[in-house]
């Protein structure tokens, strides 16, 4: 190919790259490709710009935008850096596509007398991202004491489940119900009104936090096997911790004090918020199924053993 001054014409840097020479215009004009001009007034070209016109191609081969293209050449970000930011944002991407498809199919399989429904559960929770947000805020608002970030954060992780990367209909169907459940401001309120009650009380949530998460833990292989709530060490220590950050002790006439606290965490919203945490995560256990087997435990030593 006829070289001039070492350097080459657009139609010669077109025909080594591949690439249209409308293109090369482009990215000369977007400073992504140096030019100079000739004394006749064409662009001419270093032998670099083969190497970097044919970086620009597999990367915007790879979807690579023009910015992040520019940033890799220019030095300000590795390639690395580029391509996994490129990869995250594919992923958010086919997320949001497989949960659109997941509500799709829902909408699709439902009964004729389901379907409108269906549709009006589904439009109102579009992205499970913001659907995830909307019941982290509704558990950060219950929390009327001050709580460690990371107990929250732990909390969370067990109370929120993440919106699955690939969803079924029933789990994209199950979390806009989970959206349901918190938006009744309803529970709020009860949740709150208890809350109010316990800061006046409790010396230090966070205590009491750790003794709940220990109680539950105890219980778990219980409600794992499907065992009925029933008295035992596992009931002991739950009560037990609520009555030590109470500066209390464990008596018949506070266990029915506590079975009252608790009565919120106990109602079918609740119940019901729960179950469906479990149809999200596919977990058979949950926090909130061994927490309800322990109040439940609680209610029934109440009722039937004092």
């Amino acid at each position: 190919m006829p070289l001039r001054d070492e350097t080459l014409g657009i139609g010669d840097l077109a025909a080594l790259t591949g690439v249209p020479v409308r293109t090369i215009r482009f990215y000369c004009d977007e400073g992504i490709i140096e030019s100079v001009r000739s004394a006749g007034g064409h662009r001419r070209f270093g032998r670099a710009a083969v190497e970097r016109l044919g970086l620009v191609r597999r990367l915007r081969g790879l979807g690579l935008g023009l910015p992040a293209i520019t940033a890799v050449l220019n030095g300000e970000r590795s390639m690395a850096e580029a391509v996994a930011a490129e990869r995250a944002a594919l992923d958010v991407r086919l997320a949001d596509l497989a949960w659109r498809r997941a509500s799709l199919r829902a909408v699709e399989e439902a009964s004729p007398a389901e379907r409108g429904a269906r549709l009006d559960l589904l439009a109102a929770v579009e992205d499970g991202c913001a659907a995830r947000d909307a019941l982290i805020d509704f558990w950060r608002r219950t929390m009327v004491a001050q709580v460690a970030e990371e107990m929250f954060t732990g909390f969370v992780a067990m109370a929120v489940p993440e919106p699955p990367v690939d969803p079924t209909p029933s789990q994209v169907v199950a979390y806009a119900e989970l959206v349901t459940v918190v938006a009744d401001r309803s529970l709020l309120r009860g949740l709150l009104a208890r809350g109010r009650v316990n800061v006046e009380l409790i010396a230090d949530e966070n205590e009491l936090m750790y003794g709940i998460a220990e109680a539950c833990g105890m219980v778990e292989p219980m409600v794992r096997a499907g065992e009925p709530p029933r008295s035992g060490p596992e009931l002991d220590r739950f009560v037990a911790v609520h009555a030590s950050v109470r500066g209390r002790g464990d008596t018949p006439e506070f266990r029915r004090e506590l079975l009252a606290n608790v009565a919120p965490d106990r109602e079918p919203r609740m119940r019901r918020y729960w179950r469906l945490v479990g149809e999200v995560s596919g977990e058979a256990v949950t926090l909130g199924s061994t927490h309800l087997w322990l109040t439940d435990s609680l209610e029934r030593w109440v009722r039937t053993d004092h």
